[in-house]
């Protein structure tokens, strides 16, 4: 099983155990859905990456997972972490390095916010993704992966908690004001957990 699998299959235990949090969160910001969706696009995840070869690349971990996301999972969410997915698909090759996250993350951030126009500040998962994004690039050439997913892991959780005392302007939290102001968004905390689970 390579790292990239195994990271992968970390995140769908995590994003599995959390599921009620995640559930709770939505409840209370939004329509109540998000928990089950990415639940169930995880399960889907494992199911498809245990029929893969042993020898798949990373390149073909990540765009099997995109995948998943991108056409199999409902909700608003599931596409948004499938474009995640497929950028960082397409900057890796047999194996996952920083320079691939690097580009990955940025290109995968770029894609989401053309199709959802969420800027950092907006409470979803920008607000973590972009300075997980910040961090890694920060780093510069010469970075090894571990480092460059720790960084990442560090600027999500900073940026998930932060969507805590925000006040939502994009997605369907913004809809109830201040009613979500103290419930961090569940976008942003799977980002973090995405990235933790690696670091």
């Amino acid at each position: 099983m390579s790292t990239t699998s195994e990271w992968i299959l970390g995140f769908a235990d995590r994003a599995l155990a959390a599921e009620a949090r995640l559930t709770s969160y939505d409840q209370a910001a939004g329509d109540g859905d998000f928990g089950g969706n990415i639940a169930g696009a995880v399960k889907l995840v494992q199911t498809e990456l245990a029929g893969l070869p042993t020898a798949a690349s990373a390149g073909d971990v990540l765009s099997a997972t995109a995948a998943v996301f991108l056409d199999r999972v409902g909700g608003t969410s599931g596409p948004l972490f499938g474009l995640l997915f497929q950028a960082l698909a397409k900057s890796t090759g047999t194996e996952l390095t920083a320079d691939a996250l690097v580009e990955g993350i940025a290109a995968g951030l770029a894609a989401i916010q053309r199709v959802g126009e969420a800027e950092v500040g907006d409470k979803t998962l920008v607000d973590a993704l972009s300075p997980a994004a910040d961090a890694v690039r920060a780093l510069g050439p010469g970075a090894s992966l571990p480092e460059a997913l720790k960084a990442a892991a560090a600027a999500a959780e900073k940026g998930a908690r932060s969507t805590e005392g925000i006040r939502a302007r994009r997605g369907r939290a913004s809809y109830v004001g201040d009613h979500a102001v103290g419930v961090p968004d569940p976008g942003a905390v799977t980002i973090a957990l995405l990235f933790d689970t690696a670091g």
